[in-house]
């Protein structure tokens, strides 16, 4: 017996306590209960506990899930626009676009998300847009983030109409997105508060929200009027880093009013840009843009500036969160870790040299990585990293090597659903098809620990942040992995979903 009381049925202050009984103690443990109180864990026995409790009929109860990299307003936002994920060409858009625009209220701009140019046959072009919707803005925002493909109207909104093309890349892209009319702030709340509870339906107790905005002053607005359905660590960007630093705040200090729910969360850089782009930064060059200034992709932030914001941010408590997607730029920013000498976190990490890979356990940075992506990906990578696709989203070697994983769907770029990375981590593949590299998948004990913010069990102390599933994860194949059916969500030992 693990436990943290002496009194069969009672807390340790003597407060009547929450029993899970007849409950399947992690995946392929044992039938046990589980007491909490007071918000917390505080026991965890095989067998029965006396008092009675809630029976869950052999159900297995898990740590809280976490989503480790979503950007939660436009996850939000994007459940009201038009999904272009799917459509094969720019002209496939440009018609999806015509037939939305057929039902949208006059003069309301055409907003859309989703749509991946890696493979077109053809290019992103403001003259398809205009021709089927010249009268009003069109947004078009890329599954990826990292572009934005606009009509005549949408460049003039943003102030681009002299733009040649009306696709927009990295900066050009964040510019013209900030640069967008902004939903209305308790529109957009709304939207955030359905979200996340959506999101406990699938058993998420905690996202790292990395949304382009001043997550701190949005996140303590939200609180204000009630706390979200799961914990939330808020990013901070380098325009509001000393703002940030003047308020004496540090990664992991709980934003007060906000019901002890949001935390500071880190500091966000960029060295490069995105695969489906073709602006993440490589060692080798793109196909077709040999001899080219875009080659080897996008630096985003000169090596210099990485070292210098980095440094000022972990001289104040305030952890690096480095976003790297190709092998340069991870190399880049591991050796901005190992010059500052703090530990951090490297975002995406997908395309890694072999040197690298021991390089993140040593420096005691986190691989912070997105699993969804070695589907939605495998044949954009085939094409643009040809013959280096072995050690892309190389999970298996990072674990191998020490290194700490933690999950995330990069949301909306994937569905803020942590199973959908789970079950992509553990078998490689979501259509069918064999799995991308099965010497790359990970067991999924692993996979559950690094979608629990790295807690492996049940223990005595903990936060009550538990996840109850109907079917045993090592007992789950592929399908039933990915739709894993959650019977309840707990955070801080309320029901977030699920029993009442």
């Amino acid at each position: 017996m693990t436990t943290l009381d002496s009194t069969p049925g009672r807390s340790a202050d003597g407060l009547d306590a929450l029993t899970l009984t007849r409950v399947r103690l992690g995946p392929g443990g044992p039938l046990g209960s589980v007491r909490v109180a007071e918000g917390r864990v505080v026991a965890v026995v095989e067998g029965e506990l006396d008092g009675g409790g809630l029976d869950l009929d052999g159900r297995t109860v898990l740590p809280g899930l976490w989503d480790a990299h979503a950007h939660v307003a436009q996850w939000a936002g994007n459940r009201h626009r038009v999904d272009l994920s799917g459509h094969a060409s720019a002209r496939a858009v440009a018609e999806a676009v015509r037939a939305h625009t057929a039902v949208l209220p006059a003069g309301e701009t055409v907003t859309g998300q989703g749509f991946r140019d890696g493979l077109w046959p053809d290019a992103p072009h403001k003259a398809l847009l205009d021709a089927v919707c010249p009268d009003r803005p069109v947004v078009l925002i890329s599954a990826d983030l990292h572009a934005v493909w606009l009509n005549s109207a949408g460049l003039a909104l943003v102030g681009r109409g002299d733009h040649a093309t009306g696709l927009l890349r990295e900066h050009e892209c964040f510019a013209a997105m900030r640069a967008l009319p902004e939903v209305p702030a308790e529109v957009q709340d709304r939207w955030v508060a359905e979200a996340c509870r959506d999101a406990a339906t699938r058993g998420v107790t905690g996202v790292v929200d990395f949304h382009f905005a001043d997550n701190i002053a949005d996140w303590s607005r939200r609180s204000a009027h009630r706390p979200p359905a799961v914990r939330v660590r808020a990013a901070v960007y380098p325009r509001h880093l000393e703002t940030v630093i003047e308020r004496g705040y540090r990664t992991g200090d709980v934003l007060p009013g906000t019901g002890g729910r949001v935390q500071v969360g880190p500091l966000k850089l960029f060295t490069d840009g995105s695969l489906n782009t073709r602006t993440a930064l490589c060692c080798d060059p793109y196909p077709g843009l040999e001899g080219t200034r875009e080659a080897y992709g996008s630096q985003e932030t000169s090596y210099g500036e990485l070292v210098r914001l980095m440094r000022r941010a972990a001289a104040q408590g305030i952890e690096p969160a480095v976003h790297a997607i190709g092998d340069r730029a991870n190399s880049l920013a591991l050796d901005a870790f190992a010059a500052v000498g703090c530990p951090g976190r490297i975002e995406h990490a997908q395309l890694l040299t072999a040197a690298d890979v021991p390089r993140f356990a040593e420096l005691g940075v986190t691989a912070s990585v997105q699993p969804a992506h070695v589907a939605d990906d495998r044949d954009v990578a085939d094409r643009h990293w040809a013959g280096r696709t072995g050690r892309a989203f190389a999970y298996a070697d990072l674990l191998a090597a020490g290194a700490r994983l933690e999950f995330g769907s990069d949301a909306p770029v994937s569905p803020l659903d942590p199973w959908l990375g789970i079950a992509a981590a553990v078998h490689r593949t979501n259509d069918g098809r064999p799995a991308w590299h099965p010497e790359q998948r990970v067991p999924v004990r692993a996979a559950l620990t690094a979608s629990a913010g790295g807690r492996s069990a049940l223990r005595p102390g903990d936060t009550a942040d538990l996840v109850i599933v109907d079917v045993d994860p090592l007992d789950a194949d592929a399908h039933t992995l990915r739709e894993m059916p959650v019977h309840a969500t707990m955070l801080g030992g309320h029901w977030t979903y699920g029993p009442r």
